[in-house]
């Protein structure tokens, strides 16, 4: 299947993994809506909500750039009217935007907390919430959250257990959400890296350029994304999803390309995989 003429709404889509998402949907001729709050240039931060919206119409897609705080309820609902009305309806939203901080309790200043489970949990809710009525009407709607499998072991939580909590939030909301939207024959899935992305986050959070050695590009979160968007609706939902054992099983066997750095050492699990 493909993704062409669907229209998916991705939050914090300006750069990174949400980015990559878009600009694989646009190859194949997808209306993409770029939400995020990346309107202006940053100093250190490339990409814009407008800069990736004339990628995706260079790639072949219809772009919409939207400046959106998720946070911000009133402004989700009116941002995904907007994108129905432009574009004649919504296909799938990807809750992509996220934040990271990995600090533990002991440390951790609340109103960081605070950020990160309103943009991480808070806002997979949200934007489920106002992309519902949409998602209803079309023939193969999804809704896709970029959170982690569910592993309790107590090593991913000992030093940074605030921000485990948020991501896990959202894999606890796409289990809930696929039972609940069953009788709306909305797919409801997360999907998650096996190994470190190189993005501006990761960059940041686990000092700086040199991590990216280990890493794989964004491309491989987009391919297994794409894979998950053209499933037939309902076919596959409810799954907490990596993105290799994704692509293994649709018949990927060749991951090097993949690799950010092709002389770099051995690439480093991801969080929460064991």
């Amino acid at each position: 299947m493909s993704l062409r003429d669907k229209t998916l709404f991705i939050t914090g889509a300006s750069r990174g993994i949400g980015r990559e998402i878009a600009l694989r949907a646009a190859r194949d001729g997808a209306n993409v809506v770029i939400a995020a709050k990346s309107e202006q240039p940053h100093p250190k931060l490339a990409g814009t909500i407008h800069s990736v919206a004339a990628e995706v119409e260079a790639a072949g897609g219809r772009a919409l750039a939207l400046r959106l705080d998720v946070r911000d309820e009133l402004a989700v609902r009116a941002a995904m009217q907007r994108a129905a009305e432009h574009f004649g309806g919504l296909d799938a939203l990807i809750n992509n935007a996220g934040a990271i901080r990995l600090q533990g309790v002991e440390n951790l200043e609340p109103k960081r907390f605070d950020l990160m489970f309103q943009i991480n949990t808070r806002a997979v809710m949200v934007c489920s919430q106002a992309a519902l009525p949409y998602l209803k009407k079309s023939a193969n709607p999804h809704i896709l959250s970029l959170s982690p499998p569910l592993n309790l072991d107590p090593k991913w939580f000992a030093q940074y257990g605030p921000y485990t909590t948020t991501k896990y939030g959202m894999s606890m909301l796409t289990l809930g959400m696929s039972e609940e939207f069953k009788k709306y024959g909305i797919s409801v899935n997360a999907l998650w890296p096996r190994t470190v992305i190189a993005t501006a986050a990761i960059e940041h959070e686990l000092g700086g350029p040199q991590i990216f050695k280990q890493a794989r590009t964004p491309a491989i979160m987009a391919d297994a994304a794409h894979a998950i968007l053209t499933s037939p609706a309902r076919s596959l939902t409810g799954r907490l999803l990596v993105d290799e054992d994704l692509l293994r099983e649709r018949g990927t066997t060749d991951f090097e390309a993949y690799r950010y750095d092709p002389a770099g050492g051995r690439l480093m699990p991801d969080l929460y995989l064991d």
